[in-house]
């Protein structure tokens, strides 16, 4: 799992760690590690360093000292360095280290001219220290050197806050980027994540607290994962009773049970509308129609306009099951749910739900998500390319394993609600069910390359579940 932090949280694990080992040190771990997958880039590019052209951005602060003697090091090796300072004022020992390996200084148009010629960009301005946005000589410079040459960042891409998901100003995008100490939100989640390119963690002996983000790995989801026992039976494994679909939106239901069946549910109770029982049974001839024993409810999917829904779903919680609320059983929420309740909203149901904007909710999805988990008491997974789980009174929001983009599409959700369900059945709390369920369907995508209908990515859940249960083992070795 990685953990990423806010700006404040870096800093006095930073302050700290400088105060035991010194600046230099931390400093000559970071030049190090970048230098190192630097080189590695330009082997793969080029087949050795020695020759390589290179030109370092080098920014006024220790991103820069960063840069500066990471380019030292590089130029050591045989590469030809150039470097550009943003301002005057720069790392002065790092400056002098890299002019005495055989740097030379170049002008903002001698850089803009040499970057046809280059092999690699080492974009070392401002890190966490800058603000959103960049000026207009870093954007000439992103502009020109967009698809041209391999950009490298250093910690972070200027211009990119550490806890902007959703960047809305240029900024500096990057190939790949090294980042040191800690882990930040925006190199892990949301749209920014993709402007970071292949990044490298740079461990420097920094031990921040409190951590804001969650990010979940493969090895994690199958660590949680119900598998069976050869002790288990069907109410061992769970019972899920969906309350799903209606005759103007039968596909709901059937999406949200092809979920619940293929993530391996013990039974399926449908306890829809009986009019679509018929459709059912032809798809899924195993699932158990009418009241009985449950363990888990799914509330929701595909229920459409009517009346008495509030009654409907009241009637449910009244069992004091744990319950996943989806899609049009939102809109009846009623106060005081607990934690064992799971609301799968999307942007557009989160922002009805808190009352803003749908585009306040994309900007600041990590806020939004703790405000409607702290607000309703319940669990939030927050639905959308990143995905994002809340639990009442957490500070560290979870997200699960991410999925390709053409994942998005309609279907989907009610399938993840399906997922969700079997795992609250089978005994995991809502949080864990929630980043499990999430996990799993965008591994299944991820494994088999589409586009595929969410249908189709749900039976193919097995196998996936199936290459988890080989990691455990392989884990237990």
């Amino acid at each position: 799992m990685k953990y990423a932090y806010a700006t404040d949280s870096i800093r006095a694990a930073e302050a700290e760690a400088m105060a035991k080992v010194g600046d230099d040190a931390l400093m000559q771990q970071a030049a190090n590690g970048l230098a190192v997958e630097c080189a590695r880039r330009l082997r793969r590019q080029r087949g050795k360093v020695t020759g390589a052209r290179v030109l370092v951005i080098v920014g006024p602060g220790n991103n820069g000292g960063d840069g500066l003697f990471a380019a030292m090091r590089l130029a050591r090796k045989g590469a030809k360095i150039f470097l550009w300072r943003i301002v005057d004022q720069v790392h002065e020992a790092g400056w002098q280290a890299a002019i005495r390996a055989g740097a030379v200084e170049a002008t903002l148009d001698r850089a803009l001219e040499l970057l046809p010629t280059l092999d690699q960009v080492i974009e070392a301005g401002f890190g966490i220290g800058g603000r959103d946005g960049i000026n207009d000589d870093l954007t000439r410079l992103v502009d020109a050197s967009r698809g041209i040459v391999d950009v490298v960042a250093v910690d972070l891409p200027s211009g990119l806050g550490v806890e902007t998901l959703s960047p809305d100003v240029r900024f500096f995008e990057a190939d790949a980027t090294v980042t040191f100490g800690a882990w930040k939100p925006s190199l892990l989640a949301g749209p920014a994540r993709a402007y970071a390119g292949e990044v490298t963690f740079v461990d420097i002996g920094l031990a921040p607290e409190n951590p804001v983000l969650a990010q979940w790995e493969a090895t994690d989801v199958a660590a949680v994962w119900p598998f069976p026992t050869a002790t288990d039976d069907k109410y061992a494994r769970g019972v899920v009773g969906l309350d799903a679909g209606s005759a103007d939106y039968p596909g709901a239901g059937l999406l949200a049970l092809s979920g619940a069946v293929h993530a391996g549910a013990g039974m399926v109770r449908f306890l829809g509308p009986v009019e679509l029982r018929a459709t059912v049974i032809a798809q899924f001839p195993n699932v158990v129609h009418g009241r009985g024993r449950c363990q888990a409810y799914l509330c929701g999917p595909g229920w459409g306009p009517g009346d008495h829904l509030a009654d409907r779903l009241d009637s449910r919680l009244a069992d004091g099951l744990p319950t996943v609320i989806d899609a049009d059983a939102l809109v009846y929420l009623p106060k005081n749910l607990g934690e064992d309740t799971l609301l799968t909203p999307h942007a557009g149901e989160l922002a009805r739900l808190l009352g803003v904007e749908r585009t306040a909710v994309e900007a600041g999805p990590i806020g939004h998500v703790r405000r409607a988990a702290d607000e309703t008491g319940a669990t939030v997974l927050l639905k959308g390319a990143t995905q994002y789980v809340a639990t009442p009174g957490e500070s560290c929001v979870d997200v699960p394993v991410q999925g390709p983009a053409w994942t998005g599409q309609a279907g989907s959700g009610d399938t993840l609600a399906g997922i969700c369900a079997t795992l609250l059945a089978a005994g995991l709390d809502a949080r864990t069910a929630a980043v499990a369920a999430a996990s799993v369907q965008a591994i299944t995508a991820r494994s088999h390359p589409g586009p595929h209908p969410p249908q189709e990515i749900a039976r193919r859940l097995p196998d996936t579940i199936a290459e988890l249960d080989w990691l455990v083992q392989e884990g237990q070795r």
